[in-house]
């Protein structure tokens, strides 16, 4: 029991210090200049905050905030989830596309 308050306690840590970053404009990504680093960064940014976000629904349950409802929470871990396989299956293109480059005689 000891042990599950010691990660509560050092989750609402870590969730504070970076709930206090400075967030990145959206403005970014719509660019019609961007670049495919600057897309794959705000990409890779959305994700983080939206596992943030599961992770924040979750913990409230968990912790029976009374602002904590359950559909909220298992909606964000579900978002939290697609958004993780969207990001494992850019990465697995982006290395597919480096394989084949590198693949091609010069």
């Amino acid at each position: 029991m000891n042990t599950a308050l010691g990660a509560s306690n050092a989750y609402s840590a870590i969730s504070k210090a970076t709930s206090q970053l400075p967030a990145k404009p959206a403005q970014q990504a719509q660019e019609p200049n961007a670049s495919f680093a600057s897309m794959v960064s705000q990409v890779a940014t959305d994700a983080v905050a939206t596992g943030q976000g599961g992770e924040q629904a979750s913990m409230a349950f968990a912790t029976g905030q009374p602002t904590a409802n359950m559909v909220e929470m298992v909606t964000a871990v579900a978002e939290t989830e697609l958004a993780l396989q969207t990001m494992v299956s850019v990465r697995d293109r982006v290395i597919s596309a480096y394989e084949e480059i590198m693949r091609m005689p010069i």
